[in-house]
């Protein structure tokens, strides 16, 4: 862990879980939020979608830091081939608790790791099956209103208030939160 620390890198997200995992890690980064804007326009899965924004985010702070390794994150939520993004109002939270409760659901999270100088570019995620317990329509209304659940993809925090909801989860916790930790350290490490 203590040779990860001579790796610098800037992450191109502001998503506040995110930086306070890496920062509890006390690994050599800075934050600069990408400016690229998520488009769900055509993908052909979940995970394709997933990583197209994960590589977008990166590259867009790329172009920006040639010679600096950038790591780009996109986390999603996948039910029965449906993307299920940040929600927009608490009509559109609602309805994705409701078609999420009860059901088990995928939490794709991708990441990119480029440095444009020396030509490199990598691109992973990691696939984390939630199982929701049944929630009546009250649960819902109520943790809408928490506001927890409007930045966050599928409208949930696992870390949150919306731990409550969580019956099983099979995969990776910290994917569930937005940054499949061991995978991308692992693939980090390989900067040294």
């Amino acid at each position: 862990m203590e040779k990860l620390r001579n790796i610098f890198f800037i992450l191109a997200s502001g998503s506040q879980r995110r930086i306070d995992f890496l920062s509890s890690l006390d690994l050599n980064f800075r934050i600069e939020k990408s400016l690229y804007t998520e488009n769900s326009a055509s993908f052909e899965s979940a995970t394709e979608y997933s990583l197209k924004n994960a590589y977008l985010k990166a590259l867009s702070v790329a172009e920006r830091n040639r010679n600096t390794l950038v790591a780009g994150f996109d986390t999603v939520v996948e039910i029965k081939g449906k993307v299920l993004g940040k929600p927009q109002d608490k009509t559109e939270a609602c309805s994705m608790l409701r078609e999420l409760s009860g059901k088990t659901h995928n939490v794709i999270t991708a990441y990119c790791l480029i440095n444009l100088e020396r030509n490199i570019i990598k691109k992973e995620f990691v696939v984390t099956e939630v199982t929701f317990k049944s929630l009546e329509n009250e649960e819902i209304e109520w943790y809408v209103n928490t506001k927890e659940p409007f930045d966050k993809a599928g409208a949930y925090a696992v870390q949150g208030i919306g731990a409550f909801m969580i019956k099983k989860i099979n995969g990776s916790y910290s994917n569930v939160v937005g940054l499949p930790l061991t995978e991308f350290l692992e693939d980090l490490s390989k900067f040294l």
